[in-house]
């Protein structure tokens, strides 16, 4: 099994909803995100995956989110926008393009703080 990871950043405001505290009011993080895909083959490249596109498509998504109120965007106007959130929104939405049964999202690292993040995965 192959692993490729990329890292990338985004900036957003947010507030957490039914938390007891400062994360309440609103705030801003400048996230890094941390993705990695899996593949169990390589094309007759020897790529799992161009890091051209995977950069490209995690991009996209990110594009939603960077420099917004996330509190106002789909899902988050339902759910707290909390990291745990945001890892398992970017996972599912870039497992939409990605995953063709050969590569995979593997997971989604969120964080917010340079001590501080979150993961999703499907495991």
């Amino acid at each position: 099994m192959y692993h490729l990871t990329i890292h990338t950043h985004f900036a957003a405001a947010h507030n957490l909803i039914h938390y007891q505290g400062d994360c309440e009011n609103l705030h801003g993080h400048n996230w890094k995100v941390e993705v990695r895909v899996r593949a169990r083959e390589l094309d007759k490249a020897g790529l799992a995956i161009d890091f051209k596109v995977l950069k490209r498509e995690t991009n996209r998504i990110l594009d939603l989110l960077d420099h917004k109120y996330l509190n106002e965007i789909k899902p988050f106007d339902e759910i707290s926008p909390s990291s745990e959130n945001i890892s398992r929104f970017i996972f599912e939405k870039l497992s939409e393009v990605l995953n063709n049964g050969n590569v995979a999202v593997e997971c989604i690292t969120v964080w917010e703080s340079d001590n501080a993040c979150a993961s999703y995965s499907a495991d």
